[in-house]
């Protein structure tokens, strides 16, 4: 399955009964260089479905599949950023991890994702929506798959730094999707 990292931080939910919850932000609409170019993930309303992280959520350890160390509660947007309630399982392994993010020695997040349609911006030009100026290419329709704790986040401020990804990690699909929407733009 091909899908991007994104960070972001956490911090630790009050009260009785809530010990091993946080909340935490993953994303966020800040333009980020890529190996294309730069990238946004659209925040806007419908823009991402949440669907798979409140159905199915897991919370990893530095994106390993194999490394599940807790549950996402829920994940909802507000003011344009993706947010999350995960908790932590108490099995051994995840207790470590939850120990580490406890005493602030794990402090970042990332979310992996997936780009459904893809808004391509040129040099000078606005977005079909008029809120970004290209150069940059706008995920129009995304979905994240995962959230991640990560032990070397490329920056801890939400949306702000990614892991490189390289050439061809994106689907064909999300492409071709792209040149459909820059054929629709220059009919208008």
């Amino acid at each position: 399955m091909n899908n991007l990292r994104r960070y972001g931080t956490l911090q630790r939910m009050d009260g009785e009964g809530n010990e091993r919850k946080f909340i935490l932000s993953f994303s966020s609409e800040q333009p980020v260089t890529r190996w294309f170019g730069a990238e946004i993930l659209d925040h806007s309303p419908g823009a991402v479905d949440l669907t798979r992280l409140n159905d199915i959520g897991c919370l990893l350890f530095n994106h390993n599949r194999d490394r599940v160390v807790g549950k996402i509660n829920r994940a909802w947007v507000e003011e344009y950023r993706g947010y999350a309630e995960v908790e932590f399982d108490t099995d051994a392994e995840s207790e470590v991890i939850y120990q580490k993010v406890r005493s602030e020695t794990l402090k970042g997040v990332s979310v992996g994702y997936r780009i459904d349609s893809l808004e391509e911006v040129l040099a000078g030009k606005t977005s079909a929506d008029g809120r970004f100026t290209g150069p940059c290419e706008i995920a129009r329709k995304w979905c994240p798959l995962e959230i991640s704790i990560v032990s070397v986040p490329a920056d801890e401020t939400v949306g702000v730094g990614r892991e490189a990804e390289q050439p061809g990690e994106i689907p064909l699909a999300v492409f071709e999707s792209q040149l459909q929407i820059n054929l629709n733009n220059s009919r208008r």
